[in-house]
């Protein structure tokens, strides 16, 4: 497993190693001895269809660090940094992750996080340092104009909830950063 830094503090790419041959493949996910950043505590699974958009999701109470890793497909992941004083706060970091480049990605405590399916099943699944608070969950809405990300597809499957969350400019005035 290889650590590569982006040039945003505390966020992590992490290059996992994957054995492959004749049967398949064993990818190394998780080595504590390598991978040390928090006490995971948490962990789940998801799965999405080709054009879901999730996100973008943090607590703004009992924030969570995540680990994320795409076991099958392929997702364009993306957060934003939230965290007062950060010399990238409102900034996006944006990464390809999928079962074929067995890059993972490590997002510290203070960014809100979401992702975009590329395939047409994606499996991706979490370690969280924190648990899940459904009461101090919010988020920003994905498709917000003022984030000026460029989604890969004009067809975008939307959870209701998360069609609910309201502008990055809303989330400055309700919390101001995480």
């Amino acid at each position: 497993m290889k650590v590569i830094d982006t040039r945003f503090k505390g966020l992590k790419v992490i290059k996992q190693d994957n054995h492959r041959d004749s049967r398949g493949s064993l990818r190394i996910i998780y080595n504590k001895k390598i991978i040390n950043y928090s006490d995971f505590v948490y962990e789940y699974c998801t799965t999405s269809k080709k054009n879901a958009l999730r996100g973008f999701h943090f607590q703004h109470k009992f924030q969570q660090a995540k680990y994320v890793n795409v076991i099958k497909g392929k997702i364009l992941d993306c957060v934003i940094d939230l965290r007062k004083k950060s010399k990238t706060f409102g900034k996006i970091y944006k990464i390809i992750l999928s079962q074929k480049n067995c890059l993972s990605l490590y997002i510290p405590q203070g960014f809100a996080h979401a992702y975009f399916s590329l395939d047409e099943i994606n499996i991706i699944y979490y370690k969280l340092s924190n648990f899940y608070k459904p009461q101090y969950e919010d988020g920003i809405f994905p498709l917000d104009a003022g984030l000026n990300i460029k989604w890969p597809s004009k067809k975008i499957r939307i959870s209701k909830k998360d069609k609910m969350h309201g502008s990055y400019a809303d989330f400055i005035k309700k919390h101001k950063y995480l």
